[in-house]
């Protein structure tokens, strides 16, 4: 089985263009008229007060070079410094990625294997990893922009767009898309460097909720094939 693309973006060293908190401080009137700077000064001050957040998702990628569109549904929870719990329900299959800040570990059960990374850590950790685990800067890292929100978002989504200063080996841009007046996560579009365009749309989206530690520790069943680091 392929791995999903939400694997492929928190496994790869190079990219993990899920910023996955988004929020501003501004009536609806006055968003429109804010600078993609000020809007992304506002979300880096948000982000930064938030502990931990989860929601349920839905997942759309839409491939460029098969042209086939893939949608999966599940939970996710994520708690700084880089704790992430992605839970796959079925169709079109179940699986499970979580990171204990350490390593991560996609596992696959229809496959009987679980893919093993180790995060990159200090200047090696690339640029989303470093926001979603609190250390990063949006203005350092990337040209904001605020624009019209795509079509997979809902109407009256505030969107920002982020270019990366650095190109990056596995998207060439980010949008964050934010519910105007509560200013809650709404969800994620970007471009993949082989012409698709994948989504992450939430849906009961709820911050500092404490989830406990043991969300984010993973115990590799029996029976159960190891790739990646951990092979090694």
């Amino acid at each position: 089985m392929s791995a999903s693309p939400c694997y492929v973006l928190i496994m790869r060293s190079r990219s993990f263009p899920a910023l996955c908190a988004a929020f501003l401080a501004a009536a609806v009137g006055l968003e429109a008229q804010q600078s993609g700077v000020e809007v992304a000064q506002a979300l880096q001050k948000k982000y930064d007060s938030i502990r931990d957040f989860s929601a349920d998702f839905v997942q759309t990628s839409n491939s460029g070079v098969l042209k086939r569109k893939m949608t999966e549904r599940g939970t996710v929870v994520i708690k700084k410094p880089g704790k992430m719990r992605w839970e796959y329900r079925k169709p079109p299959e179940e699986k499970l990625a979580v990171s204990d800040g350490v390593k991560t570990y996609l596992y696959m059960p229809l496959d009987k294997q679980v893919h093993v990374t180790t995060l990159p850590t200090g200047d090696a950790a690339p640029t989303p990893l470093l926001f979603l685990a609190g250390k990063g800067d949006l203005l350092r890292d990337f040209t904001p922009s605020v624009v019209a929100a795509p079509p997979e978002l809902a109407s009256g989504t505030l969107a920002l767009k982020l270019t990366p200063k650095t190109p990056q080996a596995e998207y060439e841009w980010l949008i964050i898309g934010m519910e105007p007046g509560t200013f809650t996560l709404r969800g994620l579009v970007w471009a993949d460097t082989q012409g698709g365009t994948n989504s992450v749309v939430f849906e009961r989206f709820k911050e500092n909720i404490r989830p406990a530690d043991s969300l984010f520790e993973f115990k590799v069943p029996n029976g159960v094939q190891i790739l990646g680091d951990a092979a090694r």
